[in-house]
């Protein structure tokens, strides 16, 4: 389904401040929510093991002065000043700062890139004047194709850790949550108690992700909300009663003592530390939702000084109690009297922190298989209105399966928090990197600035990466288990879906053979329309060939359909159709180019193909009108060269939308259209050249309806073909699907044939089929097997 995206961002100069305060209401409940819920485990996952509360107070004033800064120099500084500004087309997220890297240089490994992408609203991109040296990265990234894999083996790194923390973030933030009762239960029943509640609450939270987020997200915020006024007021109210002096802890004096102290133990410890910054990511990742201004005021005005006060007024109260009996953690700073209201309110927050970070999780897996990096797999649209809710079910049971795991093989919050921390941390140093590279490469910042970024946050993250990765044998080796797993499978998939692609463009066949298909050969053209699929943006697939040879005929009505994915965002509904002929107007072969970007949601197959047909109709007309002379053209550049011969159709292409005709003087858009008479519905066509033809720009007006003969020849061989279209669709479709079978060549190394040989075909084997991924009706489907020797 085509969505509207209703985009704060776009008109955030324009909104008032009432909308701006609303929208960062409404961020706490999707943004915060696993940010918030970080003083549940902090503290706990600190002192675990590593170093011990003693009467001194050192240890845990040294912990608090690294807890402020940490959430003053990562959240505040790097994401809220620095990274939501790396936003594309008010997107954000790993894939959002590897898309306009991609756009700025050309390290993409997608293959089919046209020039005609570079037309789209979206792609948005800026040509300020660059600097000697940002021209010189941006040269030796552009040389060296090792560099390209590298950057996409970082984004996919990435990605699986963000995948490995939707995986242990619901682990950890509902058992702290539920820790709760440890206080109100015998250490016998709390033992047996805690495992089976969490697993409980998991199971309800994955069974009701395929209603989505938004029939129940009305509540979000102000459960979050509610939840901050409480850990203010609780630290406020701890601060207050036991120790009004404990703000002189926030010192950076308090670090270099604790260091001093506890030595190999505190540095071990800070993978506790860092636990306070977990969700950060989440105001980059969900910028798409909000508008930079309201992120910013409600992290900067609300969810920040809510933390502070909250681990200032657990370092105050456990100041005050250095005996054994009293366990380190959030509760024991809760008065008895609201004890009960604190752990409901704090499991609720906990299960939309999960929330957040599981819907999260769907959302850059559908992201990944846009960019052809992971296997297909179904996904859901849950609301009409909203643009980005998706379920994927196959995603939603894994996650449920792996979280109760990690749950009952760890049972503890110290190894829960090793392996979160180090899944965090991963996550920020990719961040970091890829954000240097869009200071200098998208920003034409001098490569000082970025080098002076990348060391300084880099160093911060590394120091706490580090304290992570020494406990790999106490639950870090999770995280990174899981990311091995999961990079190898996307980088396979990836490389056998390239190759795949190089395999077609080497064997497609030219036009010729296609025009000569005919009577005379054996080949018959039968009723309906037949949709073919590739990868191809221009000439005949060859498993339309490879049809052809096994049932000699065809449908009436030929198109040849491209699904491709474009390195923005989204593409507007109007922009999505690229149309063109293949071959004359008499053998009635089309090609479409479907573009869609790494957010968008793929249409339902009925509302696709119904569009399809109206762009297509649209297409029909708008080129009879132009190709017969009566569209005046007015050149600007250049003159427009005949689109009547086989070979021009072949490389000419429009953009059909419906929104009303425009002009455009952007003389970096290829060549526009507008067109206008009241005969047809409105158009929008921007053809587009081959890339290895200049870019020109024309306009084109209609004149009166007076002046056109209706009665021409003209008209007749349009209606006629546009009845044959009516005709070919009362028929009925056939989706024709390419059914392959992947095989090494001779002579490959035997690292390339385990993995194209079992691993892709494994995949291939058990993933969800391109029928399942395109939403084709079994009825309507015919597959042609086809093998690829890469």
């Amino acid at each position: 389904m085509d969505l509207v995206h209703g985009k704060c961002w776009s008109s955030s100069k324009k909104d008032s401040w009432k909308n701006t305060l609303l929208l960062a209401y409404q961020s706490l409940g999707v943004v915060y929510g696993d940010l918030s819920i970080s003083p549940l485990y902090v503290y706990k996952s600190t002192f675990a093991e590593d170093i011990q509360h003693s009467d001194t107070n050192e240890e845990i004033f040294g912990v608090l002065s690294f807890v402020f800064w940490t959430l003053t120099l990562v959240p505040l500084f790097k994401y809220v000043f620095v990274v939501l500004r790396a936003d594309d087309n008010g997107e954000g997220g790993t894939f959002a700062l590897y898309s306009l890297i991609c756009r700025h240089a050309k390290v993409s490994l997608l293959p089919n890139r046209q020039v005609a992408d570079e037309a789209l609203s979206t792609y948005k991109l800026e040509h300020p004047p660059e600097t000697k040296n940002s021209s010189r990265v941006k040269m030796v990234l552009e040389r060296h194709k090792s560099l390209h894999t590298a950057l996409l083996i970082l984004v996919l790194l990435g990605t699986c850790m963000v995948i490995g923390d939707g995986l242990l973030t619901p682990a950890i933030s509902v058992f702290s949550a539920v820790s709760g009762l440890e206080l109100s239960m015998s250490k016998e029943h709390h033992q047996y108690a805690m495992v089976p509640i969490t697993c409980f609450i998991l199971v309800c939270l994955f069974a009701l992700q395929h209603y989505g987020t938004h029939r129940i997200g009305f509540c979000f915020a102000p459960i979050v909300f509610t939840w901050l006024l409480c850990i203010s007021a609780l630290g406020l109210f701890n601060i207050f009663h036991w120790n009004p002096h404990v703000y002189q802890a926030l010192s950076p004096y308090y670090m270099i003592k604790f260091l001093k102290k506890t030595r190999k133990g505190g540095w071990m410890s800070l993978g506790g530390i860092l636990l306070c910054i977990t969700g950060s990511e989440a105001m980059f990742a969900d910028l798409g939702h909000f508008s930079y201004a309201a992120i910013q005021i409600a992290f900067t005005f609300l969810v920040y000084p809510a933390l502070i006060l909250a681990y200032m007024g657990q370092a105050a109260y456990l100041s005050k109690h250095h005996h054994s009996i009293h366990k380190i953690g959030f509760y024991v700073s809760v008065p008895e009297s609201v004890r009960w209201p604190v752990l409901a309110v704090a499991i609720l927050a906990s299960v939309v922190g999960s929330q957040a970070i599981i819907s999260g999780t769907f959302s850059i897996i559908n992201q990944s298989q846009s960019l052809g990096c992971f296997p297909r797999v179904k996904v859901i649209h849950t609301s009409e209105k909203i643009h980005g809710q998706i379920y994927i079910p196959e995603i939603n049971w894994m996650l449920m399966i792996l979280c109760i795991a990690v749950t009952i093989g760890f049972r503890d919050i110290k190894h829960m928090g090793n392996a979160s921390g180090l899944a965090v941390m991963a996550v920020m140093l990719v961040t970091t990197c890829l954000t240097s590279l869009v200071i200098i490469l998208c920003w034409h910042k001098p490569p000082i600035v970025a080098l002076c970024f990348l060391l300084f946050f880099g160093s911060i993250e590394l120091l706490y990466f580090s304290a992570s990765v020494i406990k790999f044998l106490e639950g870090a080796w999770l995280p990174i288990l899981l990311a091995l797993f999961l990079v190898t499978i996307m980088f396979v998939w990836h490389y056998a879906t390239i190759k795949k692609y190089e395999y077609d463009l080497h064997n497609k066949v030219s036009l010729e053979w296609l025009l000569a298909l005919g009577p005379s050969l054996g080949i018959a053209r039968v009723p309906g329309i037949g949709l073919v699929f590739t990868d191809l943006t221009s000439g005949i697939p060859a498993n339309f060939s490879r049809f052809v040879t096994n049932l000699p005929a065809f449908h009436r009505i030929l198109v040849f359909v491209c699904i491709k994915s474009v390195p923005v965002p989204y593409v507007l509904p109007d922009e999505r159709y690229l149309m063109g002929r293949v071959g004359p107007t008499t053998h009635r072969s089309y090609r479409c180019i479907v573009r869609y970007g790494y957010r968008d949601v793929h249409q339902d197959v009925d509302s696709f193909e119904a569009e399809l047909i109206t762009r297509l109709a649209d297409f029909i007309r708008y080129d009879w009108y132009k190709t017969q002379g009566i569209l005046d053209t007015h050149k600007e550049d250049a003159t427009s060269g005949s689109v009547s011969g086989a070979s021009s159709n072949e490389c000419r292409l429009a953009v059909i939308g419906t929104i009303p005709a425009f002009e455009t003087d952007n003389s970096l858009q290829p060549e526009s259209v507008s067109i206008d008479f009241p005969t047809i519905d409105s158009i929008t066509g921007i053809e587009m050249e081959p890339m290895t033809i200049p870019q020109r720009k024309v306009r084109f007006t209609v004149e009166n309806e007076s002046e056109i003969d209706v009665g021409s020849e003209m008209e007749v061989r349009m209606m006629e073909e546009l009845h044959d279209l009516n005709e070919a669709q009362q028929s009925g479709t056939a989706f024709i699907l390419g059914h392959s079978h992947v095989r090494a060549k001779q002579g490959s190394s035997l690292l390339k044939k385990m993995a194209i040989n079992f691993g892709y075909n494994f995949l291939s084997r058990n993933c969800r089929g391109a029928d399942v991924a395109l939403k084709v009706p079994p009825a309507s489907l015919l597959e042609v097997g086809m093998l690829y020797v890469v």
